[in-house]
C-alpha cells in the first residue's frame, strides 16, 4: 500500500474518530373537547413550580368569584394527540401521542408517548408588571380559571387577579400537534412581560434512556441568525445561559421529540431565553430551568405551540426554519446542516416515490452514492498507480543526488513533469477519496435524531435506528473494509506496513461502528460492496501493468 493510500485511510478514520468523540387516507377525525375531569391535587401550582422572576414582587391574590372556581381540566383529543388543560393557571397538563409508542429498556413498545414527565406542567406562565411602586409578579398557577368552550377545537379561560383580568385561549389544529395560543391582559398599571416556563425537560420514551438524555437541549432561532442550541450537558447545576433576541421561536427538545413555541408572522418576536442548569440526578445533566421572556403588545399576546414528533416535513410545513430546531453537527453546523437537509429529503423522496422499506432506501442510496463518486475515484485510483510507476526513478533520483538538495530537487521536479504529474498528485488523489465523507458525517447525525427512522424493521435488524445487538452487521462492515483492502493490496508491492494496516483498519472500523446506529452500519456495508468491482477493476490494471 503506497503513502497516498495509507494518508486516505487516516484521514478517513480521523474523520470518523472525531466525529464520534464530538458528537458525542381516511379523513381525520375532529377533535372533541371535555370538561370536568378532576385535576391532580394543587392544580398546576402542584404540577410545575415556575422560575423566579427576574424582580422579586408579592403574587396578586385571586379576585373572590375566581376563587371559587373548583379545578378541573379541559380534554382536547384527534388521532394524533391528547392534550389536557387545567383551568388553575389556564396551563397545558399534558400532551399524550397515541401514534407514538414509548420503548421500554429491551425495545419494546409499552405505552403510548408522553412527552412531560410526571408530576411536571407542559409549560406555566407568569406576568412581571413594571408599576409605579415597583415590580409585580403575577402566577397564573395560583390563579382560578373560568373556563369556556367555544367550539370543539377551541377552548378559552378567564380569571381575576388584584384588578387585573387574565385570558388565555386555545385553538387546537386537528392532526397536526399545533395549538395556537392567545392572551389578553387588562387593568395593567404598567409595561408588562410574559415569561413561560418550559418543561425540566421531556419525558423520555426510548429504550436507551440515556442516549435519549443526551440530546436533551433548548434550541432558538434568532430572527437574523442561524438556530442555535445549548445541550442540557453543556450546562453545570445552577450555571445560566442567556439566549438573547429577538428570536423566532424557542423549543426544548429530545431525541425525537420537541416542544416549540413560534412567534406568528407580524407578531412582537420573544425577547430571550434564559437557561439554567438543574441538579443532576443521574449520569448526565437532565433537568434545566428554562424561562421565555415576551413583552406584552398591548396587553396582548399570541405564539403557536407544537408539542410532537420531529418529523421532518412536518417542520418544514410549519416554515420559520423550524425544521432547524434540531441543529445537526454541532460547530460544524454551518457545513453539516445543508447536507443534512439534502439527504434527508433524498431519503424521504426515495421512500415515498419508491415506496420501499427504508432499509432498501438505504441500500439504495449507498449503491447510488459509490456510482456517483465511480469517476472521481477512478480518477484518484489512477494517479496512485501513476505514482506507484515513478517510484523507482524518484528514489534513484533522490539516491543520486542526496549530496545536492537543490539538484535532487531540480531532477524531481523534471521526474514529474515528464510523467504529466507534480508534487500534489499524491494529495489530489487523496481528495476524490474524501467526497463520499460529508454524506457519511451527515447520515450520523441523521440517524441521531431522524424520527422516521425510529422503530423502523429491515431483515433481522428490530430498528434500524438503534444499534444491532446481534453485532451481525458491525462484522460485515469491518469484514467488507478488510475484503476492501485486501483486493487493494494485490499487485502492489510487499509491504508490511500496509499489509497491517489491511487487519488493522477494518479492526477499527468496528470499534467505532458497534454502538452506532444499525442503518448507519448498513449503509457504510453497502458502500463497501459497491466499491468492490471498481477495486477489483483497478487491480486487475496494476497487475497488468506491473506485468
Amino acid at each position: 500500500m503506497n503513502k497516498r493510500l495509507l494518508l486516505a485511510l487516516a484521514l478517513s478514520a480521523a474523520v470518523i474518530g472525531l466525529t464520534q468523540y464530538f458528537f458525542p387516507p381516511a379523513v381525520p377525525p375532529k377533535p372533541v373537547a371535555t370538561q370536568g375531569a378532576k385535576a391532580p391535587a394543587g392544580g398546576a401550582a402542584a404540577l410545575a413550580a415556575p422560575a423566579a422572576a427576574p424582580v422579586t414582587a408579592a403574587p396578586g391574590l385571586a379576585d373572590s368569584a375566581s376563587a371559587a372556581i373548583a379545578p378541573d381540566t379541559a380534554t382536547i383529543r384527534d388521532r394524533l394527540a391528547t392534550w389536557r388543560i387545567a383551568n388553575t393557571g389556564a396551563a397545558p397538563v399534558s400532551i399524550t401521542l397515541p401514534t407514538y409508542s414509548a420503548l421500554d429498556a429491551s425495545g419494546k413498545t409499552s405505552r403510548a408517548v408522553e412527552l412531560v414527565r410526571p408530576g411536571e406542567a407542559l409549560l406555566a406562565w407568569q406576568l412581571v408588571v413594571k408599576e409605579p411602586t415597583g415590580n409585580r409578579t403575577i402566577d397564573f398557577s395560583k390563579v382560578p380559571f373560568a373556563t369556556e368552550t367555544i367550539d370543539p377545537t377551541t377552548v378559552r379561560y378567564r380569571g381575576t387577579v388584584g384588578g387585573v383580568t387574565l385570558a388565555v385561549t386555545y385553538k387546537f389544529v386537528a392532526d397536526s400537534f399545533l395549538a395556537r395560543v392567545g392572551g389578553e391582559v387588562t387593568g395593567l398599571a404598567g409595561p408588562a412581560v410574559l415569561q413561560v416556563t418550559l418543561p425540566s425537560g421531556l419525558h423520555s420514551a426510548e429504550a436507551d434512556t440515556l442516549e435519549d438524555q443526551r440530546h436533551y437541549a433548548v434550541a432558538v432561532k434568532p430572527t437574523r441568525e442561524n438556530a442555535k442550541s445549548v445541550a442540557y450537558t453543556d450546562l453545570e447545576p445552577g450555571e445560566k445561559e442567556l439566549l438573547a433576541g429577538p428570536l423566532t421561536w424557542a423549543v426544548s427538545k429530545s431525541k425525537y421529540f420537541v416542544l416549540g413555541l413560534l412567534t406568528m408572522e407580524g407578531d412582537r418576536p420573544f425577547d430571550e431565553v434564559e437557561v439554567t442548569g438543574g441538579a443532576l440526578t443521574g449520569k448526565v445533566e437532565s433537568r434545566v430551568s428554562a424561562v421565555l421572556r415576551q413583552q406584552l403588545d398591548g396587553g396582548r399576546f399570541r405564539f403557536e405551540l407544537y408539542t410532537g414528533p420531529q418529523e421532518w416535513k412536518r417542520l418544514v410545513a410549519l416554515g420559520r426554519d423550524f425544521e432547524n430546531s434540531n441543529p445537526y453537527g454541532g460547530w460544524l453546523q454551518g457545513i453539516v446542516q445543508p447536507f443534512a437537509r439534502l439527504v434527508t429529503r433524498t431519503l424521504l423522496w426515495m421512500h415515498e416515490s419508491l415506496r420501499l422499506e427504508y432499509g432498501w432506501v438505504l441500500v439504495l442510496f449507498g449503491i447510488a452514492i459509490r456510482l456517483v463518486l465511480w469517476p472521481f475515484n477512478q480518477k484518484a485510483m489512477r494517479s496512485s498507480m501513476k505514482m506507484q510507476a515513478i517510484q523507482p526513478e524518484l528514489q534513484a533520483v533522490q539516491e543520486k543526488h542526496k549530496a545536492d538538495p537543490q539538484k535532487m530537487q531540480q531532477e524531481v521536479m523534471r521526474v514529474y513533469r515528464e510523467h504529466g504529474m507534480s508534487p500534489f498528485s499524491a494529495l489530489s488523489g487523496c481528495l476524490p477519496m474524501l467526497i463520499p465523507m460529508p454524506v457519511f458525517i451527515t447520515l450520523f447525525f441523521v440517524f441521531q435524531n431522524t424520527i422516521e427512522f425510529r422503530g423502523v424493521p429491515f431483515l433481522w435488524l428490530s430498528d434500524i435506528s438503534q444499534p444491532d445487538h446481534t453485532f451481525a452487521i458491525p462484522i460485515l462492515m469491518a469484514a467488507s473494509a478488510y475484503a476492501l483492502s485486501w483486493i487493494g493490496m494485490r499487485g502492489m508491492p510487499p509491504n508490511p506496513q500496509a499489509k497491517m494496516m489491511g487487519y488493522v483498519f477494518p479492526a477499527m472500523m468496528f470499534v467505532f461502528f458497534w454502538s452506532a446506529a444499525a442503518g448507519l452500519n448498513l449503509y457504510y456495508f453497502v458502500q463497501n460492496l459497491a466499491a468492490l468491482p471498481q477495486q477489483w477493476l483497478i487491480s486487475r490494471e496494476r497487475q497488468k501493468q506491473a506485468g
